[in-house]
């Protein structure tokens, strides 16, 4: 028998593709070596005892010819080498291997009942590990995602504010009352609004007691808004004993002639309607870049009912003859709804049509408005009133801002001056019209108005009207569940209740943790980016060393005995949602009221994205919740998630500065481009193509924000190295595997990522050991393995 046959392979790779835990399937090595084919031990054994086998002396031509053996020695000495060096290799990737599998066997996991209901979510989402490249081709909200996303839910970006965004998301079904975490509801996209408003609703349909009498009436007042019943039962009847308290109208034949100025101040003051101009309390931007921050009445052009198109050639808005049929017809239903004559309707509509088009012709879009120089004019009330006399300035907003004491001295801000002078002369024509004297068309015009307000509290046939105008005039309507208008509702007047609310929900001191660590690890990657200059650099820097981060939590929320005292005077009738909007539309004038002297801003309890409020960047409790963010979750799924939407969001807020002095956006977003390119072989399908600066900013914002919550998660265990585990996975994976599920979020930047940004965790994974697995779509091939973007 030969050597060759003798030497069998001893030493097998075959345990570097062992499975983890969590996956059902081998990885691929991080890299291929050849397998060896001899064992090196066996083969010095072999050599050694060669001389003493020979059996008898060799003759003496034998001995001139050296052994075969010994032909080959220099090439099976280079097979030896190479064998030692792959075993060693070998060996290097299994010890950092099993490693990683070892430490996360040996992690407790977590059991918390939110860990059981995530690890459920976990296993009905995928695993970007296990994925080809080509899973990644779709990005987020394109229109291609619904045909190809392979099993994914995904949805579609949305333009606008990310507070505007109500896309549903995953959260628990209820069952008997209870959460049950075995049914999850996959539907499009995690949309951080549309959660928090899901909490909320969570928060208000719980049957746990409250000693608070301001936490029971809100959410009597949540559950009186569902009681859809009582609202259809009721029909009109509510809204005509309103008509009759404010004095009637000409409309139904019974109107006492109420003063005009009287009935305005009383509409903005308990019905929040502002028919003729609008009313809230705001800061003069120009004090505010000086230091100061004082706040003034904020007087600007109304949202008329009318429908007018702007008119650039002639810089006027006009009514539109296609759009003016619907509004009529809407008009003649309304009243018709309200039950007023046949044959009065066309004379009221008339006028009021009449009256808003002329009301119309004065108002400007806001870009006109602000290119003129038109916003935030300060004068006091006194010059206002000698501008636009028609209207009692002083007592309208006395009336309005009860029970604040103003004077004719005090100053206001104008947004649309041309529009309040000519609304006042409008308001005088009308008013010595003495051929109209008995049909009131002032008074009308402002119960229209209200009618509009109240629309939300009253029955179906109303807002089906609506409705259908709108869609007359070629708008799409969006279908939303009754819950989520309920919960807007109640945030309307309850905010300060829903605030104290979740903030005894809210982990406070790991929140506070987290951003701490987010935003000292942001600060640690700026420090590492390439600028322009020095000056550049500190320059930003100096900005964001002077922003305090903080959670707005306990030190805004009102306790639990304030609530009851200020929520005192408002009764709630659980079967008369009407009644009870009135009371919300009195507590919401008294909190704008507030503004004009409260020392600080009032808390947004729907917010879920950071602001920076003087040299304070704020965070808001809406931030931390499920599933984003639990107490009981393991640190890493925290960072995966919330971590890299703290980052995110605080670098969309630095991205000029950052962009305009910094190479590193520019470069780095080409790289992670270039990565994509070769991965999903898109250059030979479609060429390559230039990202824009949107593009490039977008794709830098979230790579670098994925590798700030990597640095704060570590920074985080190195503070404290006891973590949890779930579903077996090393804690890195979990990370991974956390963001990969938030990571399609809607904000207004969605449009701009040009790729899955879960493809991300790949270009992650290539360039850094932190992976303790290998994706399949691996790009260390695709790329020289040492270039990081």
């Amino acid at each position: 028998m030969s050597l060759t046959s003798e030497l069998e392979p001893q030493l097998s790779l075959h345990f570097l593709s062992q499975s983890e835990p969590e996956r059902g399937k081998a990885p691929p090595p991080l890299k291929q070596h050849p397998p060896p084919t001899t064992d090196p031990h066996q083969l010095q054994e072999q050599i050694q005892l060669q001389p003493v086998l020979q059996p008898e002396p060799l003759s003496r031509h034998e001995h001139q010819e050296k052994p075969a053996w010994m032909k080959h020695q220099r090439a099976l000495l280079f097979m030896l080498g190479l064998t030692v060096w792959a075993a060693i290799l070998g060996l290097i990737y299994y010890i950092h291997h099993n490693f990683h599998r070892q430490d996360a066997a040996a992690v407790p996991s977590c059991l918390s009942p939110a860990c059981r209901w995530a690890e459920a979510r976990l296993s009905t989402s995928t695993d970007p590990f296990t994925q080809p490249c080509g899973y990644f081709m779709s990005p987020c909200g394109s229109s291609r995602l619904l045909q190809k996303n392979r099993g994914r839910q995904r949805g579609q970006g949305i333009r606008g504010h990310p507070q505007n965004q109500m896309e549903k998301s995953v959260l628990p079904e209820r069952q008997n009352g209870e959460t049950s975490y075995a049914k999850l509801r996959e539907d499009k996209m995690l949309s951080r609004k549309n959660v928090l408003l899901q909490y909320v609703r969570e928060i208000l349909e719980s049957n746990q007691n409250s000693r608070s009498s301001a936490v029971q009436k809100t959410k009597d007042f949540y559950r009186s808004c569902l009681d859809r019943r009582s609202i259809e039962t009721a029909g009109a009847e509510p809204f005509l004993q309103l008509i009759q308290k404010l004095g009637g109208w000409a409309v139904s034949g019974r109107w006492n002639k109420t003063d005009f100025n009287s009935t305005l101040g009383v509409l903005m003051r308990d019905y929040s309607t502002f028919p003729f101009f609008n009313l809230y309390v705001g800061k003069d931007p120009n004090e505010t870049a000086s230091g100061t921050h004082q706040r003034y009445i904020q007087i600007d052009q109304p949202d008329l009912l009318i429908p007018i198109e702007w008119n650039r050639k002639t810089e006027k808005s006009q009514a539109n003859a296609k759009t003016l049929r619907p509004f009529l017809a809407s008009c003649q239903k309304f009243l018709n709804l309200l039950g007023s004559p046949p044959g009065e309707i066309m004379i009221h509509v008339g006028s009021f049509i009449s009256l808003s088009s002329e009301l119309a012709v004065a108002a400007s879009p806001r870009h006109y408005r602000l290119s003129k120089g038109q916003l935030h004019q300060r004068m006091t009330i006194k010059e206002l009133q000698r501008r636009a006399p028609a209207i009692d300035w002083l007592g309208c907003l006395q009336t309005a801002f009860h029970p604040l004491s103003l004077s004719e001295d005090d100053h206001v801000l104008l947004h649309n001056l041309p529009y309040i002078v000519q609304m006042s002369r409008t308001v005088n024509k009308w008013l010595n019209r003495h051929e109209l004297s008995n049909s009131g068309p002032l008074h009308t015009f402002m119960i229209f108005n209200l009618l509009h307000t109240l629309m939300p509290a009253m029955d179906s046939r109303f807002s089906e009207t609506a409705k259908n105008y709108t869609l007359a005039l070629g708008h799409s309507v969006e279908e939303v569940p009754l819950w989520r208008h309920c919960v807007l509702e109640t945030e309307r007047g309850f905010d300060s209740v829903l605030t104290h609310l979740l903030g005894q929900k809210t982990a406070l001191r790991e929140a506070e943790e987290m951003i701490e660590n987010v935003f000292d690890s942001l600060k640690s990657k700026l420090n590492e980016l390439k600028w322009v200059d020095r000056n550049s650099s500190e320059l930003v820097m100096q900005k964001v060393n002077s922003l305090i981060p903080r959670l707005r939590s306990s030190e805004e929320v009102s306790g639990g005995d304030d609530l009851d005292i200020f929520f005192s005077k408002v009764t709630i009738r659980t079967n008369s949602f009407f009644s009870n909007y009135l009371q919300l539309l009195s507590l919401w004038q008294n909190r704008r009221s507030k503004l004009l002297t409260a020392p600080i801003e009032a808390a947004d309890v729907l917010s879920v994205t950071p602001f920076s409020l003087d040299a304070e960047l704020l965070f808001p409790m809406g931030m931390f919740i499920p599933p984003f963010f639990h107490p009981t979750y393991p640190k890493a799924m925290n960072y995966g998630a919330v971590g890299f939407l703290i980052a995110k969001d605080i670098f969309h807020l630095l991205v000029p500065e950052i962009y305009y002095h910094s190479r590193s956006v520019h470069t780095v977003g080409k790289c992670v481009w270039s990565y994509y390119i070769n991965a999903t072989e898109r250059a030979s399908r479609d060429g390559v193509s230039a990202l824009s600066t949107a593009q490039l900013q977008e794709v830098w914002v979230q790579h670098a924000a994925l590798q700030v919550a990597l640095q704060a998660y570590h920074l985080s265990l190195s503070q404290n190295s006891s973590d949890t585990s779930l579903a077996g996975m090393h804690h890195d994976h979990l990370l991974l595997r956390s963001f990969s599920q938030v990571n399609c979020d809607a904000d207004p930047f969605s449009e701009s990522m040009p790729l899955d940004p879960s493809f991300l965790i790949a270009v992650v994974c290539s360039t850094s050991d932190l992976c303790p697995t290998s994706p399949q779509c691996s790009i260390k091939s695709q790329q020289n393995s040492s270039h990081a973007c």
